[in-house]
């Protein structure tokens, strides 16, 4: 039985040697893509935490971690987002110091941040979430859509859970822990701008990080 045959671009019928040359198209994602990002945006958040804290007064300080994560989910999308956070997440309390003021361990999950950190991975999965959608509109949308995405992500998750855990920590009542986390809101909004513009420009520069999400 003859081989079968394909056609080329002009028509013409190419040999099965001749095909089997040729190599196949290239897959433009990859696990070992996945793992760099995953990798990569976890270490980011790491940065971010271990930056210099503006005290509040009270027991949690503001630092860059919620920037970090909802840039996370914005850029990697919800599954790898999510993924990210789970390894940052899971390296602090292995030990490693990259909480907030460089400390790490079980330790942690004992203090007031503890809701605020445990939260994080699923901020990252809901703003990336909803950052796909944000990534269907317009170009000069694109920005404003995507802070909606991490303004929703903090709010629907990071801020109840982390009140929840400080209020319960410090013995606040739940007047007293809303009024302690409201703190953080202003510092929240500008840095969920920010991760928006910086989202948008990383998704316009790098389009194939909208695969493989």
């Amino acid at each position: 039985m003859p081989d079968q045959q394909l056609p080329d671009a002009t028509g013409a019928a190419l040999p099965a040697a001749v095909r089997a040359a040729v190599p196949a198209p290239v897959v433009r994602t990859s696990a070992a893509t996945d793992l760099a990002l995953v990798a990569t945006f976890a270490a980011l958040v790491a940065v971010c935490a271990v930056l210099p804290a503006i005290p509040t007064g009270g027991a949690v300080p503001i630092t860059l971690q919620t920037f970090g994560v909802v840039l996370t989910g914005l850029v990697l999308g919800p599954r790898r987002g999510a993924l990210a956070l789970l390894l940052y997440v899971a390296v602090g309390l292995a030990g490693l110091p990259v909480f907030s003021g460089a400390t790490g361990g079980l330790g942690v999950l004992g203090g007031p941040s503890a809701g605020y950190l445990l939260a994080f991975p699923l901020a990252a999965a809901v703003a990336g979430a909803l950052g796909l959608l944000a990534r269907r509109t317009r170009a000069r949308w694109r920005v404003p859509a995507l802070f909606g995405a991490a303004a929703a992500a903090t709010l629907l998750t990071v801020h109840p859970l982390g009140i929840a855990v400080m209020g319960w920590r410090l013995g606040l009542s739940p007047s007293e822990a809303v009024a302690a986390g409201a703190v953080f809101l202003p510092g929240d909004v500008l840095k969920n701008v920010l991760a928006a513009v910086v989202a948008a420009a990383a998704l316009r520069a790098f389009p194939d990080l909208l695969r493989g999400k």
